[in-house]
């Protein structure tokens, strides 16, 4: 697995499909990576939801989390709709070639449809990473079901939050549900050059869950 990821970072991906999204654009920075390996180790997570697959760089360093968090039965559910449309299957080829598979499975099917199921099932997961449509209603409705499939005290890390569609949609779970900023959870990652900030941040969900009271709603954005 260390190996996969150090020829990754080195190399990139082992090919690049025509017309998918650049390597270096699309994908978590190394740097940012191992931090969120190392939270999700010092977390101690068994479980993790990932929505967004691309070229897995994000996904093996979860994989490699799992395997050193020490769980008996680790799990790690991808999903990403354009694995095989626009990746060709690159991602999920390193996870296997990782030896990950037996831990991950990929959802090749949108997120917003999926989770619902997986609410419905009663899965829970002890983290969730997030890195899949940028567009503000599916960021919002994924986040909707991840905070009923994420258990209470658990963590949630987002992607992108300096897009403003990303962010908005995280400021409403964090001004009217609790959700958390851990602020010194992803030190030192990768900040976006226009406004300085962090690219991803970690939330811990509140614990117990709210019991919310609509006349209660607070503006987010």
């Amino acid at each position: 697995m260390a190996a996969v990821r150090r020829d990754l970072a080195e190399h990139g991906p082992p090919r690049s499909p025509h017309g998918a999204p650049d390597f270096a654009t699309v994908t978590l920075p190394e740097r940012d990576c191992d931090q969120v390996r190392d939270l999700l180790v010092d977390e101690r997570v068994g479980t993790v939801v990932e929505v967004g697959l691309a070229y897995a760089r994000s996904a093996l360093a979860i994989g490699e989390a799992l395997l050193r968090a020490g769980s008996r039965t680790p799990r790690h559910v991808v999903i990403d709709p354009f694995q095989y449309t626009a990746y060709d299957g690159v991602g999920w080829e390193l996870l296997r070639s990782a030896g990950l598979d037996d831990v991950a499975e990929l959802v090749t099917e949108p997120s917003q449809r999926f989770l619902p199921r997986l609410v419905d099932t009663g899965f829970a997961a002890d983290a969730a990473f997030v890195d899949g449509s940028h567009h503000f209603h599916n960021v919002f409705v994924d986040l909707v079901f991840l905070g009923e499939i994420v258990r209470p005290g658990g963590i949630v890390l987002l992607d992108d939050v300096c897009w403003p569609s990303v962010g908005a949609a995280a400021a409403y779970f964090e001004t009217n549900l609790g959700w958390r900023p851990m602020p010194d959870a992803l030190t030192g990652g990768t900040t976006d050059p226009a406004s300085g900030r962090l690219r991803t941040r970690a939330y811990r969900l509140p614990e117990p869950r709210p019991a919310l009271d609509f006349r209660e709603f607070r503006p987010f954005c």
